[in-house]
């Protein structure tokens, strides 16, 4: 599709996190010219603002994936997950574009400093949360950690029908969980992407085509939707899954192999299409709950730069490939 001058211009008018990416991808701007704005993102804006919260320690918040004194704090009895210890933050930096060598040293002082919730376990051997793992799989490679254990467990706990479930550590579920797969797979996509490892591509191919028999949308069993949650579009999505999230990751991975959309996506893309405003942008729903560093997205109900970004390219990259296909035939 074409994108409204108007609406890009819109796009363009934001944090440098937002416009090299419409840069890239939506204006086809020469990589000197996006790579200068991503270069921003340390100096300016959300990435700088997030960079400068970094405790000498090398975590945020003095956590890895709570802050410091969470547990048993009345903050702990308030709703959502609080989004501003060491793990979230990185999480954000690396997506958001920022040069790993700006954090020279951090993987180093994690490695000394922080330790898991969670039984007490080093910070880049993970734990048993196939989320956080991914996460820090991903991160890990992006800061030059070793994460071999990682590139171990993901194999390891791989469920039957094909996914992961972050539920399946603690004897809850045998069943793989649209939202943890798909987090995997994106941590698992990225680490081979920085590192040229491809030892574990073959797992995540798995968890990708465990999304992709479902059409990312349907329960295997009745072809039913497996939740309203696949319509439901917010940024940041944290580890939440929707149709919108996992077609920007099979964007990726297409961008990546080089590889033509599957079709069993195109269900998938109609939900995303309908999304779309008659302007020509998407609108934020309810931003998960928690304490954050400050915002980086509007209020529910109000055009989101983030999502139209990500909604515009991800329809962008299907429509080519269908107007390659039309020709070809």
């Amino acid at each position: 599709m074409t994108t409204d001058p108007r609406v890009l211009e819109w796009l363009l008018d934001s944090d440098p996190a937002v416009r090299w990416q419409v840069e890239r991808d939506l204006t086809d701007a020469p990589p000197e010219v996006w790579e200068a704005t991503r270069a921003r993102v340390a100096t300016e804006g959300y990435g700088a603002r997030l960079l400068a919260e970094q405790d000498p320690d090398g975590q945020w918040a003095g956590g890895s994936f709570f802050p410091a004194g969470f547990f048993g704090s009345a903050e702990a009895d308030q709703p959502g997950q609080h989004w501003v210890a060491t793990t979230w933050v990185l999480k954000d930096l690396r997506e958001w574009g920022v040069d790993a060598a700006l954090l020279a040293g951090t993987a180093e002082k994690l490695d000394a400093n922080s330790r898991w919730d969670y039984n007490d376990l080093p910070y880049w051997d993970g734990e048993v949360d196939v989320c956080i793992n991914s996460y820090t799989l991903a991160t890990g490679a992006w800061l030059g950690a070793d994460v071999s254990g990682l590139v171990a467990w993901f194999p390891a706990h791989r469920l039957a029908d094909g996914g992961w479930n972050c539920e399946a550590e603690e004897g809850d579920s045998v069943r793989s969980s649209f939202h943890s797969t798909l987090n995997a797979v994106r941590g698992m996509l990225e680490y081979e992407r920085i590192t040229g490892d491809r030892s574990l591509r073959e797992a995540r191919q798995g968890g990708e085509e465990y999304l992709l028999e479902r059409h990312l949308l349907n329960r295997a069993t009745t072809g039913e939707p497996v939740g309203d949650f696949v319509a439901q579009f917010v940024y940041p999505n944290r580890h939440r899954y929707s149709a919108l999230a996992a077609l920007d990751h099979f964007r990726d991975v297409a961008m990546f192999d080089g590889t033509e959309p599957d079709p069993r996506l195109a269900e998938a893309v109609e939900v995303v299409r309908a999304a779309r405003e008659p302007d020509g942008t998407w609108l934020q729903t309810t931003p998960l709950a928690g304490r954050t560093w400050f915002d980086v997205d509007v209020p529910a109900g109000e055009p989101s730069r983030w999502l139209t970004l990500i909604g515009t390219r991800v329809l962008d990259w299907w429509d080519g490939a269908s107007r390659r296909v039309s020709r070809s035939s």
